[in-house]
């Protein structure tokens, strides 16, 4: 839904010895109710996808993941809720390995307001594992929010892991207020892991102006003996 907000925070341990992640939780603001995506169904319960420990070693990460949805209140007022940047704060509790506790909570988090912007381009469809060099398709959804007609140009740049294929500086040609296009695009990753589908660009060629996006989406490439084998 266009009024959800997904929330990734990562947590890194800067320190020179683990730490227990004991609480990492968001506490959102008064429009939202979150619900925490940090765990899978198992046969019997919901576990955590840490683990039933998340210990943290010097310089590791952690990616936490969080859905917040508009109350049913605000929900139901036309405009209210697009109008909305602070989403919540982080709690996040720790102990160290000498058993020392330490807490952090961050100040209120800000959100870039869906809707907002002149061009609004969204993946519709991507897959979550691709094999490593070879190509594979993404579907986005490019939607005019401005109040004015444009003729846009689209111009894929690569990356230095991912590759794009077909021709760039296309014309996508004029969309009208309110109206959406959808596209189909081919691509490719030279680097195995997890990747980030960036080096989009759209120009409006009234105006001359070009909207830039990076950071699409994330996809996980693996190797097709790996993928195999699965």
């Amino acid at each position: 839904q266009i009024d959800e907000v997904f929330l990734e925070a990562q947590i890194q341990n800067i320190t020179t010895s683990p730490v227990f992640m004991e609480k990492v939780s968001l506490e959102p603001s008064i429009m939202y109710n979150v619900a925490e995506l940090n765990t899978v169904d198992t046969s019997e319960e919901r576990a955590s996808t840490f683990g039933s420990r998340t210990y943290l070693q010097p310089m590791d990460t952690c990616q936490y993941l969080y859905c917040l949805k508009p109350k049913q209140e605000f929900a139901e007022k036309d405009g209210v809720i697009k109008g909305v940047t602070v989403i919540g704060k982080l709690d996040i509790v720790w102990k160290t390995n000498l058993g020392e506790r330490g807490r952090l909570q961050t100040s209120q988090l800000q959100r870039m307001a869906s809707g907002y912007g002149d061009v609004r381009l969204s993946p519709e469809t991507v897959p979550d594992t691709v094999n490593l060099e070879e190509p594979f398709d993404i579907t986005c959804k490019i939607t005019n929010c401005s109040e004015r007609t444009m003729d846009l140009v689209l111009e894929m740049c690569n990356t230095s892991s991912i590759h794009w294929c077909g021709v760039s500086g296309r014309q996508l040609g004029k969309l009208h207020p309110s109206s959406s296009l959808h596209l189909a695009l081919m691509l490719l990753s030279s680097v195995q892991g997890l990747q980030s589908v960036s080096g989009l660009r759209l120009t409006d060629t009234f105006f001359k102006r070009t909207y830039e996006y990076d950071d699409i989406a994330q996809v996980c490439v693996v190797s097709s003996e790996i993928k195999k084998k699965e």
